[in-house]
């Protein structure tokens, strides 16, 4: 059996696209399949489609371990990016595990589009300590429909992925949690470091430079808009009305036949 994909990456968060009715009954040990670096196409995750009655299309996600997702802030953006290019759309609205997320083509050069992506509104918890075999962490937690754990330092960790492992092993989390590192620059720029479920350290994340963004202006330590720089490049969250807006880029990378 062959099953068409599309790869596309956003800041360096990839994705694989994929027609969730091409696809086997078994979807989590084939996502596991094709997202291995080594034996597979390689990737964070795979976004499978699926027709919807409300939305342009229905997103499934399921991380590179095999474990569902509720969104990817920049999954969704990879899968906007797919469809404007075969509609030739400027707006598209996608169903995800988190609701409807409706993303605005902001401009396009060659297979990059750049999105800004209404992604609704947070919740944010109040800071809290939590105990870990490194020691007590204080962070804040954010909703974006999935989980997240913001903390902040005045300079990362030297081991900040085994930290981060750790941090996301307390029981506390029950759904699992997303971590976020952030060394605050300025008022209006903020650097991150990801460490996600399912899939550990990423170069960005699009729910997660929301989520840091909303912490660090709910906190008093930036205000909106903020810059969200991370090793994959940088993305820019706004705070609307209560609402996030992301914006950044997404990029097709190719397409291919993985053979199952």
């Amino acid at each position: 059996m062959e099953l068409p994909f599309t790869k596309a990456s956003a800041c360096g968060n990839d994705f694989l696209i994929i027609d969730g009715t091409l696809a086997p009954e078994r979807l989590h040990e084939l996502t596991r399949q094709i997202c291995d670096r080594h034996n597979g196409v390689g990737a964070d995750g795979v976004e499978w489609l699926y027709a919807a009655g409300d939305a342009d299309v229905e997103a499934r996600l399921i991380n590179a371990d095999g474990s569902d997702a509720e969104i990817s802030g920049n999954g969704t953006r990879c899968v906007a990016a797919y469809l404007c290019a075969e509609s030739q759309k400027e707006s598209v609205t996608i169903r995800t595990g988190a609701g409807l997320k409706k993303c605005t083509l902001m401009a396009r050069s060659g297979n990059t589009s750049e999105f800004e992506a209404a992604m609704g509104a947070p919740c944010v918890g109040a800071e809290m300590a939590i105990a870990t075999l490194c020691g007590e962490v204080k962070g804040i937690p954010v909703s974006m429909g999935n989980p997240h754990f913001v903390v902040f330092l005045e300079e990362f960790w030297d081991d900040w992925q085994a930290k981060s492992a750790g941090i996301q092993r307390n029981p506390i989390f029950k759904q699992g949690v997303n971590v976020e590192l952030v060394h605050v620059e300025s008022k209006s720029a903020i650097d991150v470091r990801f460490f996600e479920r399912g899939v550990g350290e990423t170069h960005s994340s699009g729910t997660g430079s929301s989520a840091a963004a909303v912490a660090a202006i709910e906190s008093g330590r930036a205000q909106s808009p903020v810059s969200v720089h991370a090793p994959g490049g940088p993305q820019m969250v706004r705070l609307q009305q209560g609402e996030v807006f992301l914006r950044g880029p997404a990029t097709l990378v190719c397409e291919g036949r993985f053979f199952v």
